[in-house]
């Protein structure tokens, strides 16, 4: 109930916030609609591969199965096609992947023509459990549409059966719900992948260890279904583009397909679609236009824009993407320092469930936005200063100085020497995270940070893949390069060892059916911001290849 009312707050607040822009001129609106051109110039083509199922499979429950379910394979894909599905009236058929795309089967009377129309449902799974799961009555906080089932009806027979409907799976049950007196059978069943990236990634070392090279695999895999238009956060629900996941999305991508088209496709979209005065919207849609989730706003997220296009500009030397696209994270900044309060992010101006940072309902949020917000400025000030316009944010330098000066005093506690955040004095991963990135702490003092909330129990720790990347990057800042490799064998090798085609939206290695959302079939099993194993492994080749 409390993930339920979390999330309905959050939404419900999206619509109603606003920032007042009086009779003042809309910003940017002399280039808004040069950056909607270039996003749309830099629109990818879609490589479609075709991929046929090869088994048959059951649903078994098992108890030590990841959600309590698994497959078992019980006969090749041709013994469907051979036989009357008259007779089956169910089946599960496997890919054996996870895929991203249309779905297509062929339906063939064997007798009699066909005197009335035939009805299925069809249901697409990205985990097992997903199809062991009633869907109603539906319990979930987000749309019950979200879940891939679709009840179909053929009336003529032979036809060939196309679902319009994109979708993200690995597992297909075909359920037959209504016929008449003739026979038919089921063939050609396939499906037709769809993303916008092509090769293989950058070769391993050779004395990579195993579980790293899968984990880099499945990295690889989830980057590339994720990877469609523009970087999606998930292909099977959300479909649209965030500012947080293009961060991780695109630092992947420079460590792997090197497709910065769609990089700089996403940094003008978000440019062109920002709000009146010039705040960037979390999120944006392309279909049927393009168009913002109105309102739609996250501090920490808008943040991240500068620092996304600086990786960016040191990946590909596009200067002239970053000058048009400077104004954008100027004004993400300048609008973040009027919530500062004595240099400190004043959180009674902006709830702290406005901010994401992690899919964890009881992380205090105060030290992170402090951390995180102290980190962007500083970025995008190395970005100024790549693009010669120093001169023009000249006063952010001490604008972090005296931030990183504010958190220590209010943060940091030097007794225990971890940091505390909010009334309760919480600690948290995250907030030990943020001071760290943000150079509020020294190396020294981040480990010792990191150390305590590593070997505690009852710290808040991360709830999803996105937390847990900067986990891995703090502790690669403090030189904790055998910790972070031991974290990111054991929680994305976890997902693995628990049955993971691609990686998911959320884990919590304590509760398979955690989520944000009130029910778990409606959780991403492929998402975007776990996918950055692929660039830790690629970056820092002596840490995790050696």
């Amino acid at each position: 109930m409390k993930r339920k009312l979390l999330t309905c707050l959050f939404f419900a607040a999206a619509c109603v916030l606003t920032i007042p822009v009086g009779a003042q001129t809309v910003a940017f609106a002399d280039q808004r609609a040069g950056w909607l051109e270039k996003a749309r110039e830099n629109m990818p083509e879609l490589i479609r591969t075709e991929v046929k199922p090869q088994w048959i499979v059951c649903s078994e429950k098992d108890p030590e199965a990841f959600q309590g379910w698994k497959m078992i394979r019980t006969e090749p894909i041709d013994s469907l096609y051979n036989s009357s599905f008259k007779n089956r009236k169910e089946v599960i058929v496997d890919f054996g992947d996870h895929l991203t795309g249309y779905f297509t089967f062929r339906i063939d009377h064997t007798g009699l023509p066909a005197d009335a129309p035939l009805r299925f449902r069809l249901t697409f799974a990205e985990v097992p459990a997903e199809l062991n799961t009633p869907f109603d009555p539906y319990p979930g906080g987000l749309s019950r549409a979200w879940l891939q089932d679709e009840v179909v009806t053929v009336m003529h027979l032979p036809e060939t059966v196309t679902i319009e409907r994109r979708l993200a799976c690995r597992y297909v049950k075909i359920e037959l719900l209504a016929q008449s007196y003739y026979d038919f059978r089921i063939s050609d069943i396939k499906f037709e992948a769809v993303s916008s990236a092509s090769g293989e990634g950058r070769p391993l070392e050779p004395t990579v260890d195993p579980m790293i090279a899968r984990i880099n695999e499945i990295g690889l895999k989830t980057l590339k279904e994720c990877m469609q238009t523009v970087y999606e956060d998930g292909p099977k629900r959300d479909q649209r583009l965030w500012i947080g996941d293009l961060y991780l999305e695109s630092m992947a991508n420079t460590y792997s397909f090197e497709n910065h088209a769609l990089t700089r496709r996403c940094l003008y979209l978000l440019a062109a679609l920002a709000d009146e005065d010039g705040w960037l919207h979390a999120t944006v849609y392309e279909l049927p236009k393009p168009e913002p989730q109105i309102n739609q706003h996250t501090m920490d997220y808008s943040l991240l824009y500068g620092v996304t296009l600086l990786e960016y500009l040191k990946a590909t030397g596009d200067r002239q993407t970053a000058e048009e696209l400077w104004p954008v994270v100027v004004r993400q900044v300048e609008f973040a320092r009027t919530y500062l309060k004595d240099d400190v992010y004043d959180m009674e101006k902006q709830p702290q469930w406005w901010l994401v940072f992690d899919w964890k309902d009881d992380l205090n949020r105060h030290a992170p936005i402090q951390g995180l917000m102290t980190f962007a400025i500083d970025k995008s000030y190395e970005l100024a200063t790549m693009l010669g316009r120093e001169d023009e944010v000249k006063e952010w330098p001490d604008v972090v100085k005296a931030m990183r000066k504010a958190s220590r005093k209010n943060f940091y506690d030097k007794a225990t020497g971890v940091i505390v955040s909010g009334p309760d004095r919480q600690v948290s991963y995250l907030s030990q995270v943020w001071m760290i990135l943000s150079e509020t702490l020294t190396a020294k003092e981040g480990e010792r940070a990191l150390t305590a909330v590593l070997d505690d129990p009852t710290t808040c720790y991360p709830g999803s893949p996105y937390a847990y990347h900067y986990v891995i990057e703090a502790m690669i800042q403090c030189g904790m390069n055998d910790r972070a490799k031991e974290l990111l064998k054991s929680y994305w090798g976890g997902m693995i060892e628990k049955g993971a085609d691609t990686f998911w939206e959320v884990y919590d290695p304590n509760d398979d059916f955690k989520s944000p959302y009130g029910f778990f079939p409606v959780n991403s099993y492929c998402h975007a911001w776990s996918c950055t194993p692929v660039y830790f492994i690629n970056k820092y080749k002596d840490i995790f290849q050696k």
